[in-house]
C-alpha cells in the first residue's frame, strides 16, 4: 500500500512539473525587459573615498567622479 502511494505521488509530481514547464514556455521563458538587451553600466571610483559605484548613481564635478554630493563638496582626498 505504501509503495502504491509513493508511485501515485511521483506521477502527480511529474504531471505538475510538466504543466509548470509548459506555462513557463508559454509566457516566453526568461525574457529580457521589454525585449531590449540589457547593457552593462560603467563603474567609476569616487575621488574622495575610493568606493566604486555605477556612473548613473554618482555625481560629477568636471572630470572628477564622486559617489555622493557630500563627497563632491569635500573634494579629492588628501594623499
Amino acid at each position: 500500500m505504501r509503495n502504491l502511494l509513493i508511485v501515485i505521488l511521483v506521477f502527480i509530481g511529474i504531471w505538475w512539473a510538466r504543466g509548470a514547464l509548459r506555462r513557463f514556455k508559454a509566457q516566453g521563458g526568461l525574457r529580457r525587459r521589454e525585449g531590449k538587451p540589457v547593457s552593462a553600466e560603467r563603474m567609476l571610483e569616487c575621488r574622495h573615498c575610493g568606493l566604486i559605484v555605477p556612473e548613473s548613481e554618482g555625481v560629477r564635478a568636471g572630470e572628477d567622479f564622486y559617489c555622493c554630493e557630500a563627497h563632491r563638496s569635500a573634494g579629492r582626498r588628501a594623499g
